[in-house]
């Protein structure tokens, strides 16, 4: 493992609703390299128009070209894929990252009964192409 990785860490990480900022799902304390977090979320995040996510990271190494890419899949098929991109991260440093996430027109959803359980979401984080962390979500929908 790089010295990069090895000084980087998730502290946490927020799902909301873009429009009214809603808190819809959060997960402190278990973003060890591949783990695999269940996030029970309600429903009701399916009938947003965006979902707005944000990333608290720390890392003790700069990073020169901070990004990311999610991959989102149903019963192991690839749904969607999203790359963000952040860019310098100082050294030393806390931050916080906020994406904002569009939803599909609403008769491309597929029913939260299809989904839950079934959805995995595999986010990479890289300084360019070399991987520092990557995390697994399960998400149900409550």
């Amino acid at each position: 493992m790089n010295s990069v990785a090895e000084g980087f860490s998730i502290n946490w990480i927020k799902m909301k609703d873009y429009e009214t900022g809603t808190i819809l799902w959060e997960q402190q304390n278990s973003w060890d390299l591949n783990s695999l977090v269940e996030a029970h979320v309600p429903k009701s995040i399916l009938q947003c128009r965006a979902v707005s996510r944000e990333i608290n990271f720390s890392s003790k190494q700069a990073i020169q070209k901070f990004r990311l890419v999610q991959k989102v899949k149903l019963a192991g098929e690839l749904l969607e894929e999203w790359s963000f991109e952040f860019g310098f991260v100082i050294p030393g440093s806390e931050n916080n990252w906020e994406q904002v996430i569009d939803a599909a027109p609403p008769e491309e959803m597929l029913p939260a009964e299809v989904l839950s359980g079934n959805v995995i979401i595999e986010t990479c984080f890289y300084d360019e192409n070399e991987l520092i962390h990557r995390s697994y979500v399960k998400v149900f929908y409550d």
